[in-house]
């Protein structure tokens, strides 16, 4: 009788929204424990731990240029017409009518106020000439400028880039903790897929999503459990679905739709309280997907077509996975507005995900699409660089419309 019933098809579709909201209700984040690390081992991991400076930075004025300290009001009216002549002197103090020599990022000498540029001196025995003049503070960078005592230097829940690391290095810190990556579990479900490397059966194709999601997961900063291909046979499926909960998440993909073989949306809701609360999304591609929760641990079941798995992933498992993380705000893919070339149709009442080429010409950039159908053609992810979301209301995009492009790839000329 079940297999009757889903042979009819989807009876009801979720809209994305809703599809999120219902999910993200009822999933419970787990984050990994934060761990120490040495700075160097630091990049683009998630910060654990708010940094307040413990000192001002920089500790003292300093130079901010190589030349000379001198107290800026000397040099009022220089010109090299009539230059300034100021004596060089060694001292820890600068008084009147006198400069010390300073390189970049060497303490301004008390008494000075500002630093001459090297190029706007001329020096003469132990005398400089000064062809220009400075204000208070100029070419100076004052105590704390950079950072305060006692300020917020990041915040917890920042990924770390490089500029992160060089205050943090800045701030003497050699160690810091960071949230520990969070284990998703990939399997691929299909009698079709054969594994890369291994000897292909009549009627079958390589295993393509396995590789695409787990690329995926290490790309945010997660670690893979590789569960490898299951048949469609359950015994075999319940099994990988076992072992795949021992990490912090599973993504499946195939077996997802109404077909007779089409077991995981079934063995999840056995597998526990709620099981699957979300089974059919109104977007294009990834209608199939589903997603569950079994013994608290996330499951998202996505379709077997490579780009529909592409989709899918970034509107459930990118959001998911940026608060396993620990990061305070979810990262979205760089944008911006371009022309579409031509015009594209899309279903209305759903969702649709228009890959497309973006390049630059004449200043202005433009957005060709390569296709809105078609989610079993990976080699359609490979000639784009970015995509369109066509919202549920619309039937499409006018050719020469301005729309915002999610971009996962950098743009060129035409």
């Amino acid at each position: 009788m079940w297999v009757l019933v889903r042979l009819k098809g989807f009876q009801e579709l979720a809209s994305v929204d809703h599809a999120l909201r219902r999910f993200f209700d009822v999933v419970e984040i787990r984050r990994p424990e934060a761990v120490s690390v040495r700075l160097g081992r630091a990049l683009y991991r998630v910060l654990a731990e708010r940094i307040v400076a413990r000192e001002d930075l920089p500790r003292v004025d300093r130079s901010a240029m190589d030349g000379y300290a001198v107290k800026a009001e000397v040099t009022f009216g220089a010109s090299q017409f009539k230059p300034k002549i100021l004596t060089l002197v060694g001292n820890r103090v600068v008084g009147d009518e006198c400069a010390k020599q300073v390189w970049t990022g060497n303490p301004v000498p008390e008494g000075a106020s500002a630093v001459v540029m090297l190029e706007n001196t001329k020096r003469v025995d132990d005398r400089i000439e000064v062809w220009a003049p400075v204000a208070p503070g100029e070419n100076v960078s004052k105590s704390g400028e950079d950072v305060r005592k006692g300020e917020v230097a990041v915040e917890a829940g920042i990924r770390l880039r490089p500029h992160h690391l060089g205050l943090l290095a800045a701030l003497g810190m050699s160690n810091v903790r960071v949230f520990g990556k969070p284990k998703v579990a990939v399997l691929s479900t299909g009698n079709e897929i054969a594994e890369v490397g291994s000897e292909r059966q009549e009627g079958q194709v390589f295993d393509v999503n396995r590789h695409v999601v787990s690329g995926l997961c290490e790309e945010l900063g997660a670690s893979v459990v590789d569960l490898g291909v299951a048949r469609d046979e359950r015994r075999e499926v319940v099994e990988k679905l076992k072992r795949g909960l021992r990490a912090d998440a599973v993504i499946t993909s195939g077996g997802t739709s109404v077909g007779g073989s089409d077991l995981m949306p079934e063995i999840i809701s056995e597998a526990g309280s709620p099981g699957v609360v979300v089974h059919g999304v109104a977007m294009r591609p990834g209608m199939p997907t589903a997603l569950g929760i079994v013994g608290g641990k996330p499951v998202l079941v996505f379709p077997g077509n490579p780009v529909a798995v592409m989709f899918a992933f970034e509107v459930f498992a990118r959001p998911l996975i940026c608060r396993m993380l620990g990061l305070s705000r979810e990262e979205v893919r760089p944008s911006l507005m371009a022309k579409v070339t031509r015009r594209v149709t899309a279903a209305l009442g759903r969702r649709t995900f228009v890959r497309v080429r973006v390049f630059r010409s004449a200043g202005e950039f433009f957005a060709e699409p390569v296709s809105a159908r078609g989610s079993s053609l990976i080699s359609t992810m490979t000639r784009s660089n970015g995509y369109v979301v066509v919202p549920e209301d619309r039937e499409g995009l006018e050719e020469g419309e301005a729309v915002l492009v999610l971009l996962f790839d950098g743009v060129g000329e035409a």
